[in-house]
């Protein structure tokens, strides 16, 4: 066994994941519903392939001989190897066959949940999605070392190292702070003017202004593009294909434009990831959690900062044929950070926003830890929401259809979001030690802002773990007060409650 031999390997798993990244694109976008069961078979089919080869005798004997032969690995070649290494323990012992018939059912969940959508109830999708846990409740087994529950096992999935230990602190801290932020709103908050915010915005003068905003913020159309979905996502394929999504409302205009910046946000980092890592495992984010900080960055820290629209206002005011000439910058940029509970999670303003994903993370330990049953989800859910946001979903559309994630199986991946978006708040605190932040974003060349990011976190892909980042990024281990004081800072802005005031 010889280093080309391995990464010839490697190669070829990584041209099927891109295969079927392109299925997954074209199935979200643009492909008739009634070809979901053909297109269920093909996917079915291409990941047997692609996990029959990741735990194949090519990449078996590799893992034995250069866990005996390091040394015989380049620096690169080192950092694939562990990471496959970990994949195929992780694999090895389920049989190819369960693979694809899980696959195979992903795909045609998401059919189900588009019905589901349509039909605004939840047992229209509830045998399927019952279906994908049985699936993942046979699987954790084979993926468990020595985690200690079952949704364990499911986070390591996408935000490895983490823990329900450790979330759970993490989240009731962060928790804590928003609703005492909230209280001192309810309370002494003077709010501010919204109702331009539901002016009749084209999709054209919409995408006319947020595709030159995410230009600006580094994102590379000719290795990218955009596209209208349900759902918004950003789907790479390789460094030179990172695709963005989103869902257009003409009546609320702020959902496509940061929701672009948001996708935007994903596409740069995978368009900056250091060529050394093509066609393979590493070729790609270091996990969810630090995927949706690049998400949230830059649609939160950077694309929600006050300097940011100051400069953008022009621009906005000019793509909108001045619709809103009669607003000022002043009551533009307040009435954006309105604050008020909603009950969908993409249209949900920074500071409710990870209440929703602490619901979500909620129920999914119950599903996988305590077995609890698929009939009770959409009345929890709307307990959930009534209890934490004060209000209650009127059917499951609005309620726990709103998300396709459960169809695609990615029960563990919601946390991401909320852990991106403390991770994004201490590397806007670390960010901010080295450069001018709001000069920049008053200025005429953002790169300043996204080289940091390319340096500290960009390049490296998927070869070092998340606490790896995030300490060597910042200094410090994840916090949860840097987010809770970039909120209290913001929000006191807006609705004008001085610091003496909470005394």
């Amino acid at each position: 066994m010889d280093e080309k031999l391995f990464l010839e390997e490697i190669k070829e798993i990584d041209l099927l994941n891109q295969s079927l990244g392109l299925l997954e694109w074209d199935a979200q976008t643009g492909m008739p519903d009634a070809s979901s069961s053909f297109r269920g078979e093909t996917v079915g089919y291409i990941n047997k392939l692609a996990f029959e080869k990741s735990t194949g005798p090519v990449i078996q004997e590799a893992v034995a001989y250069f866990t005996e032969h390091p040394d015989e690995l380049s620096q690169t070649g080192a950092e694939v190897f562990k990471e496959v290494k970990e994949d195929y323990e992780r694999n090895h012992s389920i049989a190819p066959e369960r693979m694809q018939a899980y696959h195979a059912e992903v795909s045609n969940a998401h059919a189900a949940w588009l019905k589901a959508r349509e039909e605004k109830d939840f047992s229209v999708m509830k045998d399927t999605i019952g279906r994908l846990i049985d699936f993942l409740n046979e699987f954790i087994p084979h993926w468990q070392k020595d985690e200690k529950t079952p949704y364990d096992v499911l986070l390591n999935q996408y935000e490895p190292e983490l823990t329900v230990e450790r979330l759970d602190q993490l989240f009731s801290e962060l928790k804590t702070g928003i609703l005492s932020i909230r209280k001192a709103i309810a309370e002494k908050g003077m709010a501010p003017r919204t109702d331009f915010l539901s002016r009749h915005v084209s999709k054209e003068q919409q995408k006319r202004f947020v595709v030159e905003v995410a230009k600006q913020l580094g994102y590379d159309f000719a290795k990218g593009r955009l596209d209208d979905t349900v759902h918004p996502f950003m789907l790479d394929l390789n460094r030179n294909d990172a695709r963005i999504t989103t869902c257009w409302d003409e009546m609320n205009f702020t959902m496509a434009v940061f929701g672009v910046i948001h996708e935007a946000g994903h596409g740069i980092y995978e368009q900056n990831i250091d060529p050394k890592y093509d066609y393979t495992p590493l070729s790609t984010g270091a996990s969810m959690g630090i995927h949706e900080s690049q998400s949230l960055f830059n649609e939160i820290i950077i694309g929600s900062n006050k300097s940011f629209w100051e400069k953008q206002f022009p621009l906005f005011q000019k793509c909108t044929d001045g619709l809103f000439d009669d607003i000022d910058f002043e009551m533009f940029y307040k009435g954006l950070k309105e604050t008020k509970a909603s009950l969908i999670r993409i249209e949900a303003d920074s500071l409710t926003y990870p209440l929703h994903i602490i619901i979500r993370y909620e129920i999914e330990k119950m599903i996988f830890n305590e077995g609890l049953s698929l009939d009770e989800l959409p009345t929890i859910w709307a307990d959930k929401y009534e209890e934490y946001l004060g209000i209650r979903p009127e059917n499951d559309l609005e309620g726990i259809l709103q998300d396709v994630h459960w169809s695609g199986g990615s029960f563990g991946y919601f946390p991401s979001y909320a852990m991106g978006y403390m991770y994004a708040a201490q590397l806007n605190h670390a960010l901010r030690k080295e450069v001018a932040v709001d000069e920049v974003l008053l200025s005429e060349d953002y790169s300043p802002i996204y080289h940091w990011m390319t340096e500290k976190i960009h390049r490296f892909g998927a070869s070092k773990k998340p606490n790896e980042l995030i300490l060597a990024a910042t200094g410090e281990e994840l916090k949860s007060t840097y987010l809770v004081e970039y909120m209290k800072s913001v929000y006191f802005d807006v609705y004008r409650i001085s610091e003496q005031s909470q005394s």
